[in-house]
């Protein structure tokens, strides 16, 4: 899976930070041109596959700037993040990380003169936003640490852009849906899991009510937006909107139901990720993207479908 070259994004020198709990990190590779880091080792059976390896505590000033300069890096990606629904059950932690760690990247990214990407994310808006074809600027004013972490990357980063020149970027990127790892914390996430326990179990319990519609992207059309290597002086924007398709728990149910027909879906609300998803857009307009750099997604809910089944399966026959 991970060897596989269109998965690879060319880059020169890229630190991924706390890669191993992302799902665009873990794919976002390439042997000699990409230094990994977290704060836990890769698995053993990945080493052979990946990049070399660092060990980082984003939190560590002192050792992100040892890492940048001892490796040369010119460019980073910066995924370090506890996500929505973990985030909320841990505040402290998440002001740590994704706060404090945020404003160490940046700043060493000023240092020493490195491009910067960011993601952001759908939960930087909040209940107040439109939620139908949300625009790259509205009102966003999230009601969860995770979104005010992100707004709080954004408008940082542009500073440091404004302010020192620094070549930063972000997207904000929907629900990522990706075969290679489990959910990781996020109120997306059942779009994840929900085809594990299809193929498992031949049913699923959903979190979310079954007419909640989030915007969502399969994990390859995530790599694509990426825009690290875009021309700068094409960029109208630092932060943008990034947008595939969106569906709702009984769609994507329908969708599974093509490939396994007698798979039944319930739903058991929880009220913390049911409120954190009503608060978030339903759609987002990323016509800006578009124009820029001809951003353009590939896979809409029922080819993104097809290809979790197909690579879930041929995993699973080869454990």
């Amino acid at each position: 899976m991970y060897d596989d070259l269109d998965y690879i994004v060319p880059l020169q020198k890229v630190s991924l930070v706390k890669v191993w709990e992302s799902y665009s990190g873990k794919k976002l590779v390439g042997k000699e041109n990409v230094i990994m880091s977290d704060i836990v080792k890769p698995p053993k059976t990945m080493e052979d596959k990946l990049s070399p390896y660092t060990y980082l505590d984003i939190t560590d000033l002192s050792l992100l700037k040892s890492i940048v300069v001892n490796y040369g890096i010119d460019q980073i990606i910066h995924f370090s993040s506890l996500l929505s629904h973990v985030a909320e059950s841990n505040m402290q932690k998440a002001m740590d990380i994704n706060v404090q760690g945020l404003a160490n990247v940046l700043e060493v990214a000023r240092i020493f003169n490195a491009m910067l990407f960011v993601p952001s994310t759908i939960g930087a808006f909040g209940s107040t936003t439109p939620k139908v074809n949300t625009p790259d600027l509205t009102i966003q004013r999230p009601n969860t640490i995770y979104g005010v972490s992100k707004v709080y990357a954004e408008l940082l980063g542009e500073y440091y852009y404004t302010r020192f020149g620094l070549d930063f970027r972000c997207l904000r990127l929907p629900g990522i849906i990706s075969a290679d790892t489990t959910p990781g914390g996020g109120t997306t996430d059942y779009a994840v899991q929900i085809f594990h326990d299809a193929i498992e179990k031949g049913q699923y319990q959903c979190y979310l009510r079954a007419d909640t519609r989030l915007p969502m992207m399969y994990i390859d059309d995530c790599l694509q937006s990426i825009f690290i290597n875009v021309p700068d002086k094409k960029l109208r924007a630092r932060t943008y909107n990034i947008s595939a398709m969106s569906f709702t728990p009984s769609e994507i149910a329908e969708a599974i139901r093509k490939y396994i027909p007698h798979f039944k879906i319930e739903y058991k609300i929880c009220p913390l990720r049911q409120s954190i998803a009503d608060s978030w857009p339903e759609s987002l307009d990323d016509s800006l993207a578009r124009a820029d750099w001809k951003w353009s997604h590939q896979y809409d809910l029922n080819s993104m479908t097809k290809e979790m089944f197909n690579l879930l399966i041929s995993s699973n026959h080869e454990t």
